[in-house]
């Protein structure tokens, strides 16, 4: 089997096909270097989490930081202030049971449980897949075609492998970016109260009109270090063109794009926040437009699509890892229990194209009440938040990843 994308979705799906029992599984990963410089912070619901260890997806010693609270704030009314520690308004505790992981932390924690079959080639451009039923190839930069039982694309919103399987599905716009950023933590000492003001068990959301800020800490790359991570919604800029699927890489952004962010920080964010985000050195601070996408199928022929090249779902989920990881689940599973490759095809295809589409709606609900439509945050408190919450969430159990149902340790 051939995978098409070496990142979180990519290594899960690969360590799923060697456990199926195939004899070489190999990952084609575009990018010439390894990914450990992709510092992005990311979420799992706890339960999610142990789900997935014990279906044998994920170490149960994988490094991570406990997360228990989501303080929701905004900004002192006109005349009161910020708060003497410069915080901000209180607008609601959330409980918030969730871990959070540095991604190269999480993905090598998955590369180093793929099976020995699994062979990773690193700096290998895949321009174009193809196939029927009864095999599939994938073509390389330099021309040549290799042939494969199956090939899996787990490469990204961008997906070679999507375009060949329904390319009339293309990620569409949502209105709005997200800048993000992350740095080592010890930075917070330059910060009137320093980390001290900010417990670390807390997940910030930082609401205004237009946008919000999440801020929550990440594990290091180094064991014992612990990192900020920050996302913040907000209006696109004049400058940028979402014409296609787009951004801006880390330490690409101009002097004046990076101004333009810090004085949408200190206009809209009270004064701590804006100063964590200010701190950001430009080569860890990028821009992303948010998209949403869900595929109308997963399958054609021998070809299968998983992770960010089925569906991408906007950030507020907090389910991306979960969502990959879960995707290559469901394809193990369907390999045990199918009988021929059109049966674990139509099963894989089955049970994850629809909730999938669950999760890219729930984001837009989430999107629309937290973003694009979002409520007078000056006349919320703890009540109101309560129920506006519980609105979003009417008919949905996705935040955080829907529960994984099958959890069958792998032998």
């Amino acid at each position: 089997m051939a995978v098409v994308g070496g990142s979180i979705a990519g290594s899960a799906f690969a360590g799923a096909a060697a456990r199926l029992g195939a004899e070489r599984v190999v990952v084609l990963e575009r990018s010439p270097g390894r990914l450990e410089d992709r510092g992005v912070g990311i979420c799992t619901h706890n339960d999610r989490f142990d789900e997935l260890v014990r279906a044998g997806h994920l170490a149960e010693d994988t490094r991570r930081h406990r997360l228990t609270i989501r303080r929701w704030v905004t900004r002192g009314p006109v005349g009161e202030g910020d708060g003497r520690d410069g915080r901000g308004r209180a607008l609601w505790g959330q409980p918030f049971p969730f871990h959070s992981h540095h991604w190269a932390v999480l993905w090598q924690a998955l590369r180093e449980r793929a099976p020995e079959q699994v062979e990773f080639r690193l700096g290998a451009t895949v321009t174009a897949v193809g196939g029927d039923a009864e095999g599939a190839w994938v073509e390389e930069a330099d021309g040549v075609r290799h042939t494969h039982d199956l090939v899996i694309g787990a490469d990204g919103y961008r997906s070679v492998v999507r375009a060949a399987v329904c390319p009339q599905a293309a990620p569409e716009f949502a209105g709005y970016v997200c800048w993000r950023g992350s740095y080592d933590a010890a930075l917070l000492a330059d910060l009137p109260g320093g980390a001290a003001v900010w417990p670390e068990e807390e997940c910030i959301t930082v609401c205004y009109r237009g946008g919000q800020v999440v801020i929550y800490r990440i594990p290091g790359l180094a064991p014992g270090s612990t990192q900020v991570n920050w996302v913040f919604y907000a209006p696109t800029p004049a400058w940028l063109r979402p014409d296609g699927p787009t951004g801006i890489p880390a330490g690409a952004l101009t002097a004046g794009q990076l101004d333009g962010l810090r004085q949408l920080a200190d206009r809209h964010l009270p004064p701590y926040w804006a100063g964590l985000v200010t701190l950001t050195p430009r080569e860890r601070t990028f821009l992303q437009p948010v998209y949403d996408l869900a595929t109308p199928r997963r399958t054609a022929g021998r070809l299968l699509l998983g992770g960010d090249a089925a569906t991408v779902v906007r950030p507020h989920n907090t389910s991306g890892a979960v969502k990959a990881l879960q995707d290559a689940h469901a394809f193990e599973q369907a390999g045990r229990a199918g009988g021929s490759w059109p049966a674990l095809l139509a099963s894989y295809d089955r049970e994850r194209s629809a909730v999938g589409r669950e999760l890219v709606d729930l984001g837009r609900t989430l999107g629309r009440a937290q973003v694009t439509d979002a409520p007078d945050w000056s006349a919320m408190d703890g009540p109101a938040m309560t129920a506006w919450w519980q609105h979003q969430l009417t008919g949905s159990g996705g935040f955080g990843g829907h529960a994984l149902g099958r959890t069958e340790p792998s032998p």
